[in-house]
């Protein structure tokens, strides 16, 4: 659990792999999309910082959190990616939508580590209000953006050397 003036979005480069030679695909749902273009910019910021470059960086938009599933499989049979990113954010209202959602999106990705060769990196807030959501893209908590470029990052090198 993150503290509550910690930033988790610090890196150091200089033990990250390079990603100039990665393809990344990146799916954001347009759902919440104030909170989701941040982590939108804090990924592609990353990705960019650690040597990627704009044209291999792809991005799908899909309607809500619960089509990012899709999108990163459809994006992974067509796109040859080295990794995808996926971005949303669910923010709990007053009926059980959001636990199914939070559900369906936590188990579609992992499926797909599962049963693809392709990491899909999941990067889906599921916060109680939009002062959590906000905290966590680029607010108090750091940018989960940028950390999920990170993972991408050494998720990519992680496959490419296996």
């Amino acid at each position: 659990m993150a503290t509550e003036n910690k930033n988790l979005s610090n890196y150091d480069k200089n033990t990250i792999p390079n990603a100039k030679d990665f393809r990344f695909g990146i799916v954001v749902s347009e759902w919440n999309d104030t909170i989701t273009e941040d982590l939108y910019r804090g990924a592609e910021a990353a990705l960019l910082d650690c040597g990627a470059t704009p044209e291999n960086i792809i991005r799908w938009n899909v309607p809500g959190s619960f089509e990012l599933v899709y999108g990163a499989k459809k994006m992974i049979e067509s796109q040859a990616v080295d990794c995808v990113i996926t971005i949303g954010c669910v923010i709990k209202g007053e009926t059980m939508h959001f636990e199914f959602v939070c559900e369906g999106v936590t188990q579609g990705v992992k499926d797909l580590n599962v049963q693809t060769d392709v990491p899909v990196i999941f990067c889906l807030l599921t916060d109680n209000n939009m002062q959590q959501s906000i905290d966590r893209s680029g607010g108090k908590h750091g940018n989960k953006g940028t950390e999920a470029a990170i993972a991408a990052i050494k998720m990519a090198d992680l496959r490419r050397k296996a």
